[in-house]
């Protein structure tokens, strides 16, 4: 799998350095060669930028990366609220008392979740397909959540979409503040240079979901 660079916004007076990448399914969020999983060196391959924040090798979609520390500790830090959008495919019907309790706050035994916006939304047309696809069964339904946090502890929304009995089946994060992978046009595997000052937008809402 071969990385392919597909774009820049060249705006940022000081220099610093922030891309967004559409990291595929199985991608591990590290550059140093990993024994059995595809690295982000297979996508990028612009040195001295790191993630800021992760996103599990069983998740897909947006990545934001930099060279800088302050930059980075922006993005990721949970204090910061910078808010962060999934799609989750979840197994089952769905269940209105679920999603409210997402809404609400959950307890996961290690820490309480913030209160944070989630609703149920159509099968999105635009998302790329999945390589491997999720393992079909005809008699369990499946739909769609749009979920979005201000915080990302280790594997949240996985955790979240299981304790209210709808284990994920696919995890797309699609959107950090205002950058939206869709917006980006950027495929799997492919990356672009952001300006540094888009983080400072305050956008409003978009309907992801219609795409």
């Amino acid at each position: 799998m071969a990385g392919m660079f597909v774009g820049t916004l060249r705006f940022c007076a000081t220099g610093m350095t922030l891309l967004a990448l559409n990291k595929p399914f199985g991608t591990i969020c590290q550059f140093s060669p990993h024994p059995t999983r595809p690295t982000l060196a297979e996508c990028i391959a612009q040195p001295g930028v790191y993630p800021a924040g992760r996103l599990d090798a069983d998740s897909e979609g947006l990545l934001l990366l930099t060279d800088d520390g302050r930059l980075q500790a922006r993005i990721a830090e949970p204090e910061r609220k910078l808010p962060k959008t999934y799609w989750a495919q979840v197994e089952g019907a769905y269940e209105e008392t679920a999603v409210a309790r997402l809404r609400a706050g959950l307890d996961l035994g290690d820490f309480v979740t913030l209160p944070c916006d989630a609703r149920e939304i159509p099968e999105p047309q635009a998302l790329w397909p999945r390589h491997p696809p999720i393992r079909y069964r005809a008699s369990i339904p499946t739909h769609w959540l749009e979920i979005t946090l201000v915080e990302g502890k280790n594997r949240q929304v996985r955790r979240m979409t299981a304790a209210v009995g709808k284990p994920t089946l696919r995890l797309v994060r699609v959107a950090i503040g205002p950058v939206d992978v869709f917006a980006l046009n950027l495929a799997p595997g492919q990356w672009c240079e952001l300006p540094q000052q888009i983080l400072t937008l305050s956008g409003q809402r978009r309907d992801r979901s219609s795409r």
